[in-house]
């Protein structure tokens, strides 16, 4: 496959292959997912929801897919992620008698027939999308009408220190393109889903040390899996520079990195048109709804 030539755009092969890497310590240094995760929890909970079948889009080790079955106990949980790792995980982690299946897929090309699901549910899944504008197309796609898609994902502000580091240190990509939580929705609209509201939340988790900082990363699978990036060593030289940079953050002994969080909820539209149908959606970006908390 030829490489996506456009800034920002990541290497499927190296995601799966960082979030593989990832797994065995995944649930020791998954913070911000957890954390992500409940925040969508609480989210969720004031809607009245008829869910039989759930999708857990990037499900990692499972624990939002665990969450998803007992709360709603007659449903059917598919717990979906590009890492075979993450699901061997996931299914070690569950009890044998859970309603929950774990399959290895691509979001781009959900395994999934037309409007058979009622919760879409993908947790820290549209920073790894290799494709943000085909997971939603898929999502559309696999959703039943007013079934309800909720999301979680980061916007431009996160990991804005590191990024500004590393450009200190030489001209490369290192740090993932977040969009506008107002692109997202615009995304979710032009892909056919409905009613999208969004909010911002910030979290700020601070380090002893750059050290640390980039071994948490690293842990749970989030380092470079950029197309444009560096295919050479970094080279101790461009890093120390880049952490030097870095070091200039601390505040009272500690390394603050602050995350700009966004969630996010749309409606399912129904059945796809027949190709050749022709159907258009417009959005103004004021219409999209933000939640005040």
């Amino acid at each position: 496959m030829a490489a996506d030539p456009r800034p920002g755009a990541l290497n499927r092969r190296d995601v799966r292959r960082r979030f593989d890497a990832a797994a065995a310590g995944f649930d020791g240094a998954d913070f911000v997912h957890r954390h992500a995760a409940t925040g969508l929890f609480e989210r969720l909970s004031p809607m009245v929801l008829d869910v039989e079948r759930i999708l857990d889009a990037g499900s990692a080790t499972g624990a939002a897919s665990r969450y998803l079955a007992r709360s709603w106990r007659k449903s059917r949980v598919i717990s979906l992620d590009l890492s075979f790792s993450m699901l061997d995980a996931a299914r070690k982690n569950r009890s044998r008698f859970a309603r929950i299946s774990e399959v290895q897929a691509d979001a781009q090309q959900l395994p999934i027939g037309d409007g058979c699901i009622d919760l879409v549910f993908a947790n820290m899944l549209l920073p790894w999308s290799i494709d943000a504008a085909g997971f939603l197309a898929e999502v559309r796609r696999v959703l039943r009408k007013d079934g309800v898609f909720a999301f979680s994902t980061f916007g431009p502000d996160s990991l804005r220190e590191v990024r500004e580091a590393w450009a200190e240190a030489d001209d490369d990509e290192h740090v993932n393109a977040f969009p506008d939580m107002h692109d997202i929705g615009d995304q979710a609209v032009r892909a056919g889903l409905r009613d999208p509201v969004l909010d911002v939340d910030y979290l700020t988790v601070t380090y002893r040390s750059s050290n640390a900082l980039f071994r948490d990363l690293t842990a749970a699978g989030a380092r470079n899996c950029l197309q444009r990036r560096r295919r050479t060593l970094t080279g101790k030289q461009r890093f120390a520079r880049m952490c030097e940079a870095l070091d200039r953050n601390f505040r009272d002994g500690a390394l603050p990195l602050r995350l700009e969080l966004v969630f996010g909820h749309a409606f399912g539209s129904g059945p796809v048109p027949a190709a050749g149908a022709g159907y258009e959606y417009r959005l103004d970006v004021r219409d999209i709804g933000r939640r005040r908390r």
